[in-house]
Parts: C-alpha cells; sequence; structure tokens
C-alpha cells in the first residue's frame, strides 16, 4: 500500500459544550480518494478543516507526511500550499478575472515568474474546460463554471492532496455533474483526494473508501461496495435508507 500522507490520531474538538470531533483515528494514503459522508452536522466540514488549521483541535495529533502539522508561521503556509482545498462557496476574487484569480498564489506564494504562472493557469484552466473564460471576471460565469475555476487555483499550487467541502452543494442541479467529472477526472490521475458529498453515486464510484461521521465521531468505514451494499451499523443503514432506498435490503 501506498505511504500514508496523512494521519489524525485522537482528535477531539470542541465547539464550546458541542463536542464536534470525537476522538478521530484516521490515515489517508498517497492517491487514495477518501469520501465522508453522514447527516448534516456531524462533523464531516469540521474534519476537513482540521487538516489544514483553518480551525485548530483541543487535543489529539495531526501528522503530515510524517510530520506533526505545524502551529502556525512559515511551516504553517508551506504546509497549506500543499494541501489544496475546495469549499461549497467559490471565494473568487471578485475583482480579478479568472486567469488573475488561478496566478495569485503562485506567483505570491510560490514566487513563480508571472510568465511561468500564466502559462500553467491557462493550462489548469484548459483541463477543468474554463479555458474559454480565462479574462472573464467571476461574476460572469456560471456557478459550475466558477467551481471549477476554484478547483483550478488549488491545483495551481500542485497540491499533493486536495480536499472538497461539499463543492457541489452551492449549485444548480444541472452544474454538478459537470464539477463531479472534473473531481472524478483528478481521481482517475491518481490525486490524493478527501471529499465530503450528499453525492451518493460519485461517492460509490469514485472512492477507494467511504468514510460514515455521526455525531462527530467516525461510525463505520470501508470499500463503497460493502459500505453501499451491507453497512455494518444500523445508523448507516437508516442514514442509507433515507437517501437510497432501494439500495439496502
Amino acid at each position: 500500500m501506498a505511504e500514508i500522507l496523512i494521519e489524525l490520531k485522537h482528535v477531539h474538538k470542541y465547539f464550546e459544550n458541542l463536542h464536534v470531533l470525537n476522538d478521530i483515528n484516521l490515515s489517508i494514503h498517497a492517491g487514495e480518494v477518501v469520501v465522508i459522508i453522514g447527516p448534516s452536522g456531524s462533523g464531516k466540514s469540521t474534519l476537513c478543516r482540521t487538516i489544514n488549521r483553518l480551525e485548530t483541535i483541543d487535543s489529539g495529533e495531526i501528522i503530515i507526511e510524517g510530520r506533526p502539522l505545524p502551529q502556525e508561521g512559515k511551516a504553517l503556509a508551506t504546509l497549506r500550499s500543499h494541501i489544496g482545498m475546495v469549499f461549497q462557496q467559490f471565494n473568487l476574487f471578485e475583482h480579478k478575472r479568472v486567469l488573475e484569480n488561478v496566478m495569485l498564489a503562485p506567483i505570491h506564494v510560490l514566487h513563480m515568474k508571472k510568465s511561468v504562472a500564466q502559462k500553467n493557469a491557462l493550462e489548469l484552466l484548459k483541463r477543468v474546460g474554463v479555458e474559454s473564460q480565462a479574462h472573464k471576471f467571476p461574476s460572469q460565469l456560471s456557478g459550475g463554471q466558477q467551481q471549477r475555476v476554484a478547483i483550478a487555483r488549488a491545483l495551481a499550487m500542485n497540491p499533493k492532496a486536495m480536499f472538497f467541502d461539499e463543492p457541489t452543494s452551492a449549485l444548480d442541479p444541472e452544474m454538478i455533474n459537470e464539477v463531479l467529472d472534473v473531481m472524478t477526472k483528478l481521481a482517475n490521475d491518481g490525486m490524493t483526494m478527501g471529499i465530503v458529498t450528499h453525492e451518493m453515486n460519485f461517492a460509490r464510484n469514485v472512492a477507494d473508501r467511504i468514510i460514515f461521521m455521526d455525531n462527530g465521531t467516525i461510525i463505520e468505514e470501508g470499500t463503497p461496495h460493502d459500505f453501499f451494499t451491507d453497512p455494518k451499523t444500523e445508523r448507516a443503514k437508516v442514514f442509507l435508507q433515507s437517501l437510497l432506498p432501494q439500495s439496502i435490503k
């Protein structure tokens, strides 16, 4: 099996009296696609956000490539450049054109030459299918196009892993597949990915492993086939039946 890229050991996180992450133990191997599912409020998004310290943890340990997650400073900034993040909202700079949005971080964080950053950005925009939109402003794009630009922006840092926090939940139904198609291609290309999603067919087809969370705890994990056809816990069965009533006998 490939090396462990990201590891969480006994991670706990509280929001005041709410135990949002409760003794989380999780390893993600290089090249693995892990899809995290569960009901709203189960801690999925918080789990994603702790991995590059957008949320701090109260106890436990997060290890990236064999090293503890840095607390602050240049070491943390370097690590964040290695972990791409794509959120529900696109978070593009509205006053800058699409091409500039993708070029900014490589120039200012990686100190890449502008000409190189522009060449790379155009290639990435082509990769996600929006190269024709390069000179438009984000407000001139559909939601699906904006999310694909956000993916290109994350890829521009040449990350070692990508995390997606419900990247299609803010999109109209007809735009969802165009974003999922890009993510599927990334998975097929070997990108290490952690994905929070409610898109069960996508999870079934793309994941190497399913993580099911409820009330801040990892309740169950397994292959997509095992999880969707023979969930081991009653809580997972109830959850799946609410979404896919024909999938569980």
